[in-house]
Protein backbone atom coordinates (compact mmCIF):
# COMPACT_ATOMS: atom_id res chain seq x y z
CA UNK A 1 0.00 0.00 0.00
CA UNK A 2 1.07 3.55 -0.94
CA UNK A 3 2.05 5.41 2.07
CA UNK A 4 0.54 8.64 0.19
CA UNK A 5 -1.90 9.14 -2.51
CA UNK A 6 -0.25 9.15 -6.35
CA UNK A 7 0.16 13.00 -7.66
CA UNK A 8 -2.46 13.56 -10.95
CA UNK A 9 0.55 14.67 -13.26
CA UNK A 10 2.81 11.80 -12.73
CA UNK A 11 0.04 8.90 -12.39
CA UNK A 12 -1.94 7.63 -14.45
CA UNK A 13 -5.98 7.08 -14.11
CA UNK A 14 -5.43 3.30 -13.17
CA UNK A 15 -2.71 4.25 -10.34
CA UNK A 16 -4.97 6.59 -8.93
CA UNK A 17 -7.96 4.09 -9.07
CA UNK A 18 -6.07 1.60 -7.21
CA UNK A 19 -4.62 3.28 -4.72
CA UNK A 20 -8.35 4.49 -3.64
CA UNK A 21 -9.35 1.00 -3.83
CA UNK A 22 -6.63 -0.23 -1.76
CA UNK A 23 -7.18 2.47 0.80
CA UNK A 24 -10.83 1.86 1.11
CA UNK A 25 -11.64 -1.56 0.32
CA UNK A 26 -15.19 -2.51 0.65
CA UNK A 27 -15.72 -5.50 2.94
CA UNK A 28 -19.57 -6.11 1.67
CA UNK A 29 -21.13 -6.36 5.14
CA UNK A 30 -22.52 -2.42 5.30
CA UNK A 31 -23.53 -3.30 8.53
CA UNK A 32 -19.94 -3.40 9.74
CA UNK A 33 -17.74 -1.02 7.48
CA UNK A 34 -18.96 2.01 7.62
CA UNK A 35 -17.22 3.45 4.72
CA UNK A 36 -20.46 4.37 2.95
CA UNK A 37 -21.46 6.33 5.42
CA UNK A 38 -18.30 8.43 5.89
CA UNK A 39 -18.34 9.23 2.03
CA UNK A 40 -22.26 10.20 2.26
CA UNK A 41 -23.62 6.60 1.01
CA UNK A 42 -21.37 6.68 -2.02
CA UNK A 43 -19.21 3.87 -2.71
CA UNK A 44 -15.40 5.57 -2.26
CA UNK A 45 -14.65 4.98 -6.09
CA UNK A 46 -17.80 7.16 -6.92
CA UNK A 47 -16.79 9.99 -3.96
CA UNK A 48 -13.37 9.95 -5.37
CA UNK A 49 -14.11 9.86 -8.94
CA UNK A 50 -12.96 13.52 -9.78
CA UNK A 51 -9.58 12.46 -8.04
CA UNK A 52 -9.54 9.17 -10.19
CA UNK A 53 -10.32 10.96 -13.18
CA UNK A 54 -7.69 13.52 -12.96
CA UNK A 55 -9.87 16.51 -12.52
CA UNK A 56 -9.04 17.34 -8.68
CA UNK A 57 -6.06 16.16 -6.08
CA UNK A 58 -6.57 13.79 -3.55
CA UNK A 59 -6.38 16.30 -0.39
CA UNK A 60 -9.43 18.55 -2.59
CA UNK A 61 -11.98 15.48 -2.41
CA UNK A 62 -10.94 14.17 0.94
CA UNK A 63 -11.96 17.79 2.25
CA UNK A 64 -15.33 17.53 1.04
CA UNK A 65 -16.76 14.35 2.99
CA UNK A 66 -14.70 15.77 6.42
Amino acid sequence: MADSAPDIASSSRMDRLWYVKSQYPCIADCDQCGLCASFHGKDPTIAFKDYIDGKASFMEVSQRYR
